[in-house]
């Protein structure tokens, strides 16, 4: 064979094999391109999915009453929550919320409803894309209430919830999805009707509270956005406290379409909120007599008895729309005060036994009156009240003298009544007309 014809053939051979290397290399292309996945893409996928399984199964729920502070369940951390801590700046209202960066994003999860031992009612954090198994993510904000008193009962209700509402001012007026409420750690599905419609009038919306009976205890319930309350309005000072009342006093008046509530040419309204059985006065005729004495020596007062359980939510905002004046036996009833104009005046009257038995409780609606705006104008205390089998100073006798009827003293009624009205009208005459929430989340 001559040269050139051997040359030639190379030259074939070698188109040949370039032309299979060409193709070789358009087919790979053409199936790395129709294939799902790389072979390092298919690697880093099952490294995710085991990370996240990981991640997933490393979430650890703690039991929601940590019966190690058993003997402190309202200091420091609380028993509810034990191992998380709350954010607190000067002056405002202590609370968690999740996820923030302290929580590296991480959001709330609670598992179990049970409604008598919070020790099986337990809470851990989760990343969101790495939730427990099973878990159900509910979307918007949920407020979390741990209170360690009843909800049924007014003052213990209104306490409990007020911390939220100074969250929702610094919050930029967030408006809650849904509310969960502890009690002990266990699960509680209700609140007083006067705290649930004055709750839906701050915020605007119908209170909706979750109580898990849909889901089964180990299905974990996750939360897009959480709010933790469990020290009530513990650390937040005199100026903050007041605009919270301030809040709900005029979203109260715009939810009942009351306005001031006064009639023309009202300038003194007194109001006695009566009690039946328990705290109620032996000879009410008598103390109704006497206060409106007292009233009727100026021009423009007037006197209003009501029994408060008798009267809608609205029915008592209206009325104490128009009360300068409360007058009223210890009880739950008084936290009505907060629907008062700041500088309004509070006369709070007790059976025998109280003062020396009854402990700081008896104290809380001096506390309630300097928080809203009030003047709280000091108690009488009945000297004469139902016998007590043991010695008058022994803490047994509080079951006897707690729901004691309360009597009167004619002499001291009227120049105590007198005072007050004479203080009043002086405040009203010297104080400059006050709208402190003006422009606050929809008040006007």
């Amino acid at each position: 064979m001559k040269k050139r014809d051997i040359w030639s053939s190379k030259l074939v051979s070698v188109y040949l094999i370039a032309m299979f290397v060409v193709f070789l290399v358009v087919w790979q292309i053409q199936s790395l391109q129709t294939s799902s996945t790389s072979p390092w893409e298919t690697f880093v996928t099952e490294e995710s999915a085991s990370m996240a399984t990981k991640l997933r199964e490393s979430v650890t729920f703690l039991p929601l009453k940590d019966l190690r502070y058993a003997g402190v369940p309202m200091k420091g951390h609380t028993w509810f929550m034990s191992s998380l801590y709350d954010m607190h700046e000067q002056g405002e209202v202590q609370y968690q919320e999740f996820p923030t960066e302290a929580t590296g994003g991480r959001v709330l999860c609670l598992r179990g409803h049970n409604r008598h031992d919070g020790l099986w009612n337990s809470y851990a954090l989760a990343w969101p894309d790495t939730l427990p198994h099973n878990a159900t993510l509910m979307r918007g904000i949920t407020f979390v209430s741990y209170n360690h008193y009843d909800y049924h009962n007014i003052w213990h209700g209104l306490s409990a919830m007020m911390s939220f509402v100074a969250w929702h001012i610094k919050r930029q007026c967030g408006v809650p999805e849904r509310w969960i409420l502890y009690h002990w750690g266990e699960v509680r599905s209700s609140m007083a009707p006067w705290v649930t419609t004055l709750l839906a009038a701050t915020f605007g919306v119908p209170v909706k509270i979750e109580d898990f009976e849909r889901l089964d205890d180990d299905i974990p319930a996750c939360f897009e956005r959480a709010v933790v309350m469990r020290h009530n309005e513990g650390g937040m000072s005199t100026e903050r406290r007041m605009e919270v009342y301030d809040l709900m006093r005029c979203r109260s008046r715009m939810f009942c379409e009351v306005g001031s509530g006064r009639d023309e040419g009202l300038k003194i309204g007194m109001t006695m909120l009566m009690r039946d059985g328990a705290r109620s006065f032996k000879n009410a005729s008598a103390v109704i007599g006497i206060f409106e004495e007292e009233c009727r020596r100026v021009e423009g007062c007037r006197l209003m008895v009501a029994y408060p359980h008798n009267l809608s939510f609205c029915e008592q905002v209206k009325l104490m729309s128009s009360t300068d004046i409360v007058i009223s036996a210890h009880g739950a009833q008084l936290s009505n005060m907060i629907l008062m104009d700041r500088n309004s005046s509070v006369m709070e009257l007790f059976p025998k036994g109280w003062k020396e038995l009854a402990g700081v409780g008896q104290y809380v609606y001096h506390w309630l009156a300097s928080w809203s705006g009030m003047k709280h104008e000091g108690a009488w205390r009945d000297p004469h009240g139902a016998p007590c089998p043991y010695p008058d100073h022994d803490r047994r006798c509080m079951s006897v003298f707690k729901n004691g009827l309360i009597g009167h003293n004619h002499t001291y009624f009227s120049e105590w009544a007198r005072n007050v009205i004479k203080d009043l009208i002086w405040r009203k005459a010297h104080q400059d007309s006050y709208n402190p929430v003006s422009g606050l989340c929809g008040c006007p």
